[in-house]
């Protein structure tokens, strides 16, 4: 069901060398560019009548407007399961909690007396938020796109998910009663590759947004790819990863579940358990039969997740080559089953999010722990982070110089202006001090 590399007897190679030893899907977003770049120019070109062209062809609906009326997103949260809204509540309070101390402050730096540099964070004015409509449905990506924009104090919040056959045309209900419970009463049902179209060129209906943030598949990521320069993004989000680094103390059966949890996503879904202990290895691919068995979405999604290229138990000599593993890999999700899992986990430098001990899975952090389930996948972990307040902020340099301040330094930059050759550079300061900029003091 779960394939195995095994990387013991050897000294790990470094870098590319390594990672190119551990499983990945395929995601080629640059093969799914060029067929979105006709979808992106017909939405620039003819807007809303595209979207609804487009609703039809790839949604099955036929669209009157692209807009949801008010009317719908009260209507879904009156009949939304108690339960349910109650959950919701729940995650929404606890991401509002983690990610209002992200805020930051504005800073003055007195670099010289007279002279000073301030960082101010700015908020983006406007962000067009995607929820993915596909396979599942997800309110929880509506909470981690919506909630680190408000913390943030983005003013004009747009969301879009797709529009679904079963709901008249509308996003599923779930989506619309998680924007009524956030306040976000612009929404819009469009999905796909039209929809960061969108949001990147405004419509008759939309406006343009600055940024597109939230996951969606292989055609958002591509749409988001060549809108980049034009709009922020997020990341380009690949098919879901957990990777689990554990030692002979996990618990086998916390492994397998957690695993599935993410192979039920897609068959994309990568699952990867990294461990020094053989017996972990065996006693988790016996967990996998009967869980698998015992779940729902068996043959459309976990087992090819599972059964796939991008998925192993990955066998290493100790739990110091496992780290080097996981940092190599850089998952999305990474849990850490381990003896002194705590410890261990503040040695990882690469991963989206990291869950540490037996009592933090992964479904914790996609719904309750209060973290963001926004992340960076296909190894982006190296580089980016997750989904948070400082996603919507920009930080903007005020310098503010006195005639003294500037004079101190003035030889400085005339100096540096013509190492350069660019004596206009120069003649900037020149100008301010008669044309003779001021001796060292």
């Amino acid at each position: 069901m779960i394939s195995r590399i095994d990387l013991r007897g050897n000294t790990l190679p470094e870098g590319g060398a390594l990672r190119d030893l551990l499983p990945r899907a395929e995601f080629d977003v640059e093969a799914a560019l060029e067929k979105v770049r006709p979808i992106c120019e017909d939405v620039h070109h003819r807007g809303t009548a595209a979207l609804i062209e487009y609703a039809e062809k790839f949604d099955g609906v036929r669209l009157t407007r692209v807009r949801v009326p008010a009317e719908a997103l009260k209507e879904a949260l009156e009949e939304l399961d108690p339960q349910v809204r109650a959950a919701l509540e729940e995650s929404i309070r606890r991401a509002r909690i983690v990610h209002r101390e992200q805020r930051r402050a504005t800073h003055t730096t007195q670099v010289v007396p007279g002279g000073t540099v301030t960082e101010k964070w700015v908020p983006v004015e406007r962000v067009g938020l995607y929820a993915p409509g596909g396979r599942s449905v997800y309110p929880s990506s509506v909470i981690m796109n919506a909630v680190p924009a408000q913390e943030a104090g983005v003013e004009s919040i747009a969301l879009a998910s797709p529009p679904q056959a079963d709901f008249g045309g509308l996003p599923h209900p779930t989506i619309l009663a998680a924007c009524a419970l956030l306040g976000v009463d612009e929404v819009y049902a469009a999905g796909g590759a039209q929809a960061v179209a969108m949001f990147a060129y405004g419509t008759q209906e939309c406006a343009p947004a600055n940024m597109v943030t939230g996951p969606g598949n292989i055609w958002v990521a591509a749409a988001k790819r060549y809108f980049t320069g034009r709009i922020g993004i997020d990341t380009e989000a690949g098919p879901t990863e957990i990777a689990v680094l554990a030692d002979d103390t996990a618990d086998p059966a916390h492994v397998a579940a957690d695993l599935i949890s993410q192979a039920e996503h897609d068959p994309l879904a990568a699952a990867v358990l990294v461990t020094d202990s053989p017996r972990l290895a065996e006693a988790v691919e016996r967990e996998l039969g009967p869980q698998v068995a015992a779940t729902k979405h068996i043959e459309d999604r976990v087992k090819p997740a599972l059964a796939g290229r991008q998925s192993a138990i990955v066998l290493v000599d100790s739990l110091e080559d496992g780290l080097k593993v996981v940092d190599a890999y850089g998952a999305e999700h990474l849990e850490i089953q381990t003896a002194d899992a705590a410890a261990v986990a503040g040695r990882v430098r690469n991963a989206g999010a990291i869950f540490v001990g037996p009592w933090a899975p992964v479904s914790l952090g996609d719904y309750c722990a209060g973290s963001n389930h926004v992340l960076p996948t296909g190894g982006c972990a190296c580089h980016s982070s997750g989904l948070s307040v400082q996603s919507f902020l920009r930080g903007i340099h005020i310098v503010d110089y006195t005639r003294d301040a500037l004079a101190e330094v003035a030889h400085h930059v005339v100096t540096l202006a013509e190492a350069e050759d660019l004596p206009a550079h120069g003649a900037a300061l020149k100008a301010r001090f008669g044309w003779k900029v001021p001796s060292p003091s």
